[in-house]
């Protein structure tokens, strides 16, 4: 006798019941072996009510059929058939029972919101130990850049943006601990797998956070700390400005940086920097952060992300400072830069020629240290978030808003006098190169000479005894 299997009987019930007898298999031992026992007594009931049913029927003459099965081998065929469809609806019905049953425990012993997820158990007792109220301050400072008043500060502004809800599946990253991803991986420029396993975060995850909170940044607290000055702080800039170099109209000191990065897909040859590579021995690949500052180090202009193999003119060019210049914005007023600037109605520059003459020299001295306050603001930038000292894992066009987010943390920093670590400081190595076409105006050689002429003669220059 056949007996014809499963599929080929119910074909249209086979894949639901398969899928969830599939479900049954998971379930404990217990369960199955306790529903496989049952189903064994009902069937012998069954079988020996068969048997006795044959027997009466025995006395009678099989009939044949055309299909070449007879009555008593089709009834006993539905009659397995039957018993199939019952041992598998009794398996998914102890299977339903068992998992609603688990999952009313697991209501009422997590409260409700219980993980549905496989999350990787990670360790997060290192900010566990940094968020502690009685943490050391200097430890938070070395660790962050900043202080905890500062850190604070910052996660209150970006709260709004950066927060999240938690939902059936996970928790929420608490705020604090979004913030402190993004600004230890600025901070210490590490790879992001070390950042994973300081934070007990994945890999993904972190850097994920360092792209959301610099976003954050730039589009919260960049409008209130990274903005060019109104007229009366104009005025106050040049006050200061004026008592460092005795140069009248000075508004800020400019200075362009290059930050390196990893060879890109596309345009490799215009991001390739020939002065780090000659100097380095080492092929270098950099985009450039052009910037200005005030006489306290504060960014009130910043320029990102243009190829690092454009020199400094060119950057310049491609400013919104040089189309806020050529608009009347800076009329009358200096913006003093090195000699990798051309000469121009608003951007003054040293003297570049040989054989200078003790007027030029003179000149030369001061306008070297409204300079050095530009020069020492991008020391302290690149010191304070070591990210910007080496090549970094990101990609090409998520680097300005990084970057950008670096600026504003460095003024708000400067803003609140935060002490830097000794052992961060870093020296700057950027090579300038005089441009091809270094006077741009012949209005702005004679105003230079002029104010080269009275520092030196109404002993401004500190070399009134010459």
């Amino acid at each position: 006798m056949i007996i014809p299997t499963p599929p080929d009987i119910f074909a249209e019930d086979c894949s639901f019941i398969y899928s969830l007898l599939e479900e049954t298999m998971k379930e404990p031992t217990s369960t199955t072996t306790t529903t496989t026992a049952a189903t064994k007594r009902r069937r012998q009931a069954d079988e020996e009510e068969l048997g006795n049913n044959m027997k009466k029927t025995a006395p009678k003459k099989k009939q044949k059929k055309e299909d070449g099965y007879t009555d008593l081998e089709q009834q006993s065929d539905q009659f397995y058939i039957q018993q199939s469809r019952l041992s598998a609806a009794s398996k998914i019905a102890a299977a339903a029972a068992n998992k609603g049953l688990s999952a009313k425990e697991g209501k009422v012993q997590g409260g409700g919101n219980q993980r549905r997820l496989w999350v990787k158990d990670r360790s997060t007792a290192w900010w566990d130990q940094c968020s502690h109220p009685d943490y050391p301050e200097a430890d938070f400072r070395k660790e962050f850049r900043m202080s905890k008043e500062t850190f604070n500060l910052i996660c209150d502004e970006l709260s709004k943006d950066v927060v999240k809800v938690d939902t059936m599946l996970r928790q929420a990253i608490p705020v604090r601990q979004r913030v402190a991803v993004c600004i230890w991986r600025l901070a210490t420029g590490a790879p992001l797998r070390h950042v994973s396993e300081r934070f007990g975060l994945g890999i993904s995850t972190c850097h994920k956070l360092v792209l959301e909170v610099c976003l954050a940044i730039k589009t919260v607290l960049m409008p209130k700390f990274l903005q060019w000055p109104d007229e009366e702080k104009l005025k106050s800039i040049e006050k200061e400005f004026e008592s460092v170099s005795r140069i009248p109209n000075v508004v800020g000191s400019m200075y362009t940086t290059h930050i390196p990065i990893i060879a890109p897909k596309i345009s490799v040859s215009a991001y390739f920097n020939k002065r780090h590579t000659e100097r380095n021995q080492k092929t270098s690949y950099s985009i450039t952060v052009q910037g200005v500052v005030d006489p306290k180090g504060v960014f009130t202009d910043v320029c990102i992300g243009w190829p690092g193999s454009m020199p400094d003119d060119q950057v310049l060019e491609k400013s919104a400072l040089y189309q806020r210049a050529n608009g009347g914005q800076l009329k009358g007023s200096w913006i003093v830069g090195s000699s990798g600037y051309p000469l121009m109605d608003w951007v003054l520059v040293p003297y570049t020629q040989q054989n200078l003459t003790w007027t030029q020299h003179a000149f030369n001295e001061k306008i070297g240290e409204v300079q050095r306050v530009g020069k020492s603001a991008f020391a302290r930038l690149k010191g304070r978030w070591g990210c910007l000292q080496k090549r970094t894992e990101m990609k090409l066009q998520d680097l300005p808003v990084v970057l950008g987010a670096c600026c504003v943390l460095h003024n708000i920093c400067e803003m609140r006098n935060e002490e830097m670590d000794p052992d961060v400081k870093f020296e700057l190595f950027d090579d300038e190169m005089i441009p091809e076409n270094s006077l741009r105006s012949m209005s702005s050689i004679k105003t230079r000479d002029n104010i080269a002429h009275n520092l030196l003669h109404h002993g401004l220059a500190g070399t009134s005894f010459l």
